[in-house]
Parts: C-alpha cells; structure tokens; sequence
C-alpha cells in the first residue's frame, strides 16, 4: 500500500512542480514587437499541423482498438479484449497528451529564451532548459500515473494482480502506436521544410539560415516543434510506458519471492528517478564564457548521481538484495557513456565532426563519404557498450542467487537506465527551443551580440537531441529483450506451455527473421522517400517565390510563409500513413501465418537491425549538422564558402536521417514488442 502511494504522491507533486516551473516561465519577457509576430506566426502553424494530425491518429487508434476487440473475441476472451482495447485508447491518449505538452510549453519557452539572451547566456539557457523540463517531467508522471492508474482500477474490480500486468499491455501499445505516427509526421514536416528552405536559401540564394527573407523559414521552425518536441515527447512516454509494463510482467515471475514488491519496483524506481530530474534540471548554471554544453552535462551527472542513490535505497527496501542494485546501477552507468558516446561522434570539438568539416573542402561527394563512414563507424561502441550491459545486469541477476532472477537483472538494468529519462528529455526539447530562439532573433533583426548567444545555444541542442536519440536508443536496446522476455512469458502463458527458447534453424522461424530485418530498411527507405518527395516541392514553392515576386530579396515584397506551411502539413500527413500502417500489418500477418515462435524471431531480429540502423541515421546525421555549423563559426573558409556549401549538402542529407528515420526506428522496434505483447494470443 505504501508503495502505491509513493507512485501517486510523487507522481501529482512532480506535475505540481511542473506547473509552478510553467507559471515562471510564462512570467518571463516576450521581446519586442516584431519577436512577438514571429513567434506567434510558429505557435499558429504548429497548432494547425497538431490538430490535423491528432485527428488522423485519432480515427487510425479507433479502427485499430475495434479489431483488437474483434480478434479477442473471436478467440473467445471478449472480456480480456474489452481491457486490452480500452486501455489500448487509453495508452494512445496519453501519447497523444503527452506530444501536445511538448509542444504547447515549447512555442511559449522560444520567444522568452530569445528575450532573455539580452540578458545573458546563462538567462536564455534557463528559460529554455526549464521550458524542456515542463515536458519531460510532465511526460514520464504522466506514463507513471497512467500505468499506475490502470493497475489499480482493475485491482478494484477485482483482477488478480499477477494478472493485471498482462492485461494492461494495451496501454503500452497505444502510446508506441501514437508515438510512431506523431514521430514520423512531424519529422517529415520538419525536415522537408528544412531541407527546401535551406537548398535554395543558402546555396541557390546565399542567404543566411533563418532570414526573414526564406519564404520556407516559418515552416522549418514550427517543424522542430511539431517533429522534435511533439512527436519525442510522444516517443519518451512511449518508452517509459512500455518499458514499465514489460518490467512488471517480468516481475510476475518473481512473485513468489518478492511478491507485489517485485511487480511495483519498476514504478517506484521511475519516481524517485523525477525527483532526481527535477533537482539536475535546477542545478544547471552557465557563465558567460562557459560552454553550455559543459553546465548541461554537469546538470546530468547530478541526476544521475542522485537516481544512484534513489535506486540503492529503493532496491534494498523492496527487493532486499544488492545484486539487484548492481545491475540498475550498470543501467545508470550504461546511460552516461552512450551519451558521452554521441557527445564524441556529433560535438563539433571532437575528431568525427573535424573530419567531416575538413572532408568539405575537397567538394560535397567527399562530406558525404566521410559522414556515412562516420555513421557505420559510430555503431560499434555503442553495441560493445549495451553488450556488456546485458551480459552483467544478467550476471547480477543470477548471482542474486533467485531463480529467473537474470532476466529480471536485464529488466531492472532498463529500469536504471531510464531513471534519468525526465533530464534527458529536458535536454531534448532544450535543442528546439533554442533553435526557435535563434530563428526569432535572426528574422527580427536583434544585435549580433543576442545573435552569438543564441548561436552557441543553437550548437548546442544540436547535440543534446543526438545524444537524446542515442540515450533513446539505448534504452530501446536494453528493453527490446525485456519485452522479449515478456512476450515469451505472455505466449507462455496462453499457451499452457514454456516457451524458453527460439530455434532459427527452423525455416518459419528463420523467415520470421528475415523479415523483421528487411521491414527495418523498407520502412527507412519509404519514410526517407516521404521527405524528399514533400522536399522536393517545398523546393519549387520556394523558387517559385523568389522568381515571380523579385522584391522578397530587397526587403521590398513579404513570402508566402502560410504557403509553404500549408503544402508540409498536407503532405506530412499523407505521406506519415503508408510507413506506419506497414509496421502493423507486417507484424500481424508474421505472426498469424508462421505463428508465435517466429513472430519472436521476427521481433529479435528485426530489434538487433533496427538498433544498428537507427545509431548509424541518428549519429551521422547529427555529425553532418554540426560539421556545418562549425564551418559556419569561421572554419574552413567560413559561409558562403566551397566548403559551406558542400556542408549544408551533407547537413541536408543528414536531415531525415537524424530527425525522421533515426527516432521513428527506435520508436518502430518498440511498436513491434508492445504489438507482440497485445496480440500473443492470435500467434498461438
């Protein structure tokens, strides 16, 4: 009883807290006049793109909740369909919630970072990193809230509560369902706009990036809230819901020894993991002549010290054996270095990044080459890195001397891992306030002095959302063989029989995976496909302005922003349908055809592909863009240079690898586990 209460005492405090840190920020300046009209021209069209989308989404999670409920009532468990299909809703808008929150706080935090760069660097890094904190501590209380929620309600009516774990993995999967739709939508809109403002202003025009003068220029900066804020503050809830589930399903396992103790762990630990968050986010200071990157980074390691200290005290009250503690203390430490891992791979001040600016000299072929090479190149750290991390949360596991007790190590390693998740996607949501900021102080003329701030910010959240990406993906690594493990005990458990094991050397299970790894690559290529085909008439628009109203260059005419706003809302939302729907359909015509044991395959092979796919597009991709923004501080010629040019033609590429393909395939290996979870039955 105590532990429930922890969950909804912590939890409602820390969306409390949220709300007083939203109330300070809206308190601060909102800039001049001309800053004003900008950003309300961003918040109109990023509530424009939201509103059409959620209703799409909306109509596709109705459809999809009615034929779970035909398929668990044909297989004659109406009851269990009604549960699993309402909470499927239920996950879906919570999802959807959380996106919205993103957003909404983000369109606000842009202009009052912006405004306070007048005052100081450290001034305009606060407003935006606590603007990044209203979402992520809202996301992860709400996912702790809603599994929370779920788990008591049917414990009222009466369920067995080893079996509400199973019966609430609708939830989970409404919120991957949502999460995948709201990433690859509005990554799609973002980087079609960002590609076709930037390659024919910056290359074609010479112009600079977010001139006022880009009829594309609004659209690119409501891209990066409706892509980065709204569809990652989707994409985290997701993670944090699914990964909950699939620990607690784990913890059924072990009841016999902890109890209810070994089912509610994972919430608790995700609770004291906010506290921890929220004091990282308010110990974050940066002096005028420090690197923000370093104040930020500092803010990170308190959480994670303090998440360290939660999690011992947590573990020894609830579960009694320090073993356990070991292995979410490896989660914790895996964390740190995949970040410090993409750090390396995408800071301008690292050799990756050096190298790809350096390649630029010699043409855009050549920064192409050296950015795919840095790309394959930055997956295998990170594999040896997550490797190891397996390998000892489930040694400690076993040494806890408790039968099953490995693989609930592995559960409890992805349980320390997301421990700081509300920091980190603080961090995340910092980078496209920051970019805003910079857009608004770019189109309204504001002293070059303001200019340099935001800048440096901008540099900055560059990489904080490759690293958001590659913690992402780590911790998608980590819970992809925790919802294995669930899945196997969900077939287990329907089936009447133990499912231990999956033997690829049989043909239907060897085609299972086959096709989990081949559906990773057509769903890249099909999203990446998306973007150039919205890319490429965005481009046209643009020059089409420039051609028939001259006066757009001399300041004389005002571009049609509301045009090329218009043509990526309408084409992000029809080109977001076809990738998404083929994730479901694939999964659920492997699994009732070849049935339960390849549908394992399908998702184990499919996770390993869509790990190392996802690293390669998110890394290189953020390497690309930073490569350029290092040109662009005077490197290498400086803008406007051979070299600039040939950076923005990698940074272009890099687009929809970084901010469509990367996210949305760590979002897609969750989508299958949580798909899997739900349809178990029908794969028997």
């Amino acid at each position: 009883m105590l532990n429930t209460m922890l969950v909804w005492i912590i939890g409602i405090l820390s969306l409390i807290f949220a709300a007083f840190l939203c109330r300070s920020i809206l308190m601060q300046e909102t800039g001049t006049p001309k800053m004003q009209e900008i950003s309300n021209a961003i918040r109109q069209g990023a509530n424009a793109f939201l509103k059409r989308q959620y209703k799409t989404i909306a109509i596709l999670s109705i459809l999809l909740a009615v034929i779970i409920l035909v398929v668990y009532s044909v297989l004659g468990k109406s009851t269990e369909g009604w549960i699993i299909a309402l909470s499927f809703l239920f996950g879906a808008f919570c999802s959807a919630l959380s996106g919205f929150i993103g957003m909404w706080i983000a369109v606000r935090s842009n202009i009052r970072s912006a405004a306070a760069a007048n005052k100081s660097l450290n001034s305009a890094l606060q407003v935006a990193l606590r603007g990044g904190a209203v979402s992520g501590i809202v996301i992860v209380a709400l996912s702790l809230l809603g599994v929370a929620f779920m788990y008591y309600l049917l414990g009222a009516y009466g369920y067995d509560i080893k079996e509400i774990p199973f019966l609430i993995v609708g939830f989970g999967f409404g919120a991957s369902f949502v999460a995948l739709f709201a990433q690859l939508g509005g990554g799609i809109y973002t980087k079609a706009a960002d590609v076709g403002a930037d390659l024919v202003g910056k290359i074609e025009k010479n112009i600079p990036e977010d001139d006022p003068r880009n009829p594309a220029v609004i659209a690119d900066l409501v891209g990066d809230n409706v892509g980065d804020c709204a569809g990652r503050g989707a994409d985290l809830f997701e993670s944090t819901a699914a990964e909950n589930i699939g620990a607690m399903i784990i913890g059924v396992a072990l009841f016999p020894v902890f109890g209810i103790n070994g089912i509610l762990f994972p919430l608790v630990v995700r609770a004291f993991g906010l506290i921890a968050s929220i004091v990282g986010v308010m110990s974050v200071k940066c002096r005028e002549d420090e690197n923000p990157m370093r104040a930020l980074s500092k803010g990170y390691f308190v959480t994670s010290v303090l998440a360290a200290i939660a999690f011992y005290f947590v573990t020894m009250y609830m579960l009694n054996n320090i073993w356990f503690f070991y292995a979410g203390l490896v989660g914790i430490v895996t964390s740190i270095i995949i970040v410090l891992i993409t750090i390396y791979y995408t800071e301008s001040q690292y050799r990756p990044v050096k190298r790809i600016a350096k390649a630029s000299e010699t043409g855009h072929a050549t920064n192409i080459i050296e950015g795919l090479a840095v790309g394959f190149e930055c997956t295998a750290l990170p594999v040896i890195v997550l490797s190891a991390a397996l390998i000892l949360s489930y040694k400690f596991g076993v040494l806890s001397g408790i039968e099953n007790g490995g693989i609930y190590g592995t559960a409890i390693a992805t349980m320390g891992m997301l421990a700081t998740a509300a920091y980190v996607l603080a961090m995340d949501t910092f980078g496209p306030i920051v970019d805003n900021a910079g857009g608004i102080v770019e189109m309204s003329n504001a002293p070059i002095q303001i200019r340099k701030r935001t800048d440096l910010l901008d540099a900055v959240g560059n990489t904080t959302k490759a690293l958001t990406k590659g913690y992402a993906i780590g911790s998608a690594a980590l819970a992809a063989f925790l919802l294995f493990s669930a899945y196997m005990d969900e077939v287990a458990k329907y089936s009447g029989s133990p499912f231990t094991g999956v033997d690829i050397s049989k043909i239907p299970v060897f085609v299972g995976g086959f096709i989990g790894a081949m559906l990773i690559f057509l769903f890249s290529g099909l999203a990446i496909r998306a973007v150039s085909d919205t890319a490429c008439v965005i481009v046209e628009e643009v020059r089409r302005q420039f051609k028939l109203m001259p006066g757009i260059m001399t300041n004389k005419q005002k571009p049609d922003y509301a045009k090329c706003v218009d043509i990526c809302t309408k084409s992000a939302l029809k080109e977001m349908i076809v990738p998404g729907l083929l994730v479901v359909i694939v999964t659920v015509l492997v699994g009732t055809i070849l049935k339960a044991e390849a549908a394992a395959s399908f998702l184990m092979v499919g996770t390993i592909a869509g790990i190392l796919m996802a690293l390669f597009l998110n890394t290189s991709g953020g390497a690309w863009d930073n490569a350029k923004k290092h040109i662009e501080r005077g490197h290498h010629g400086g803008k406007g240079s051979e070299a600039h040019h040939a950076a923005v033609t990698g940074d272009t590429v890099g687009d929809p690898f970084k901010d469509v393909c990367g996210p949305t395939t760590h979002v897609l290996i969750k989508l299958i586990g949580t798909l899997t979870l739900v349809l178990a039955p029908l794969f028997i």
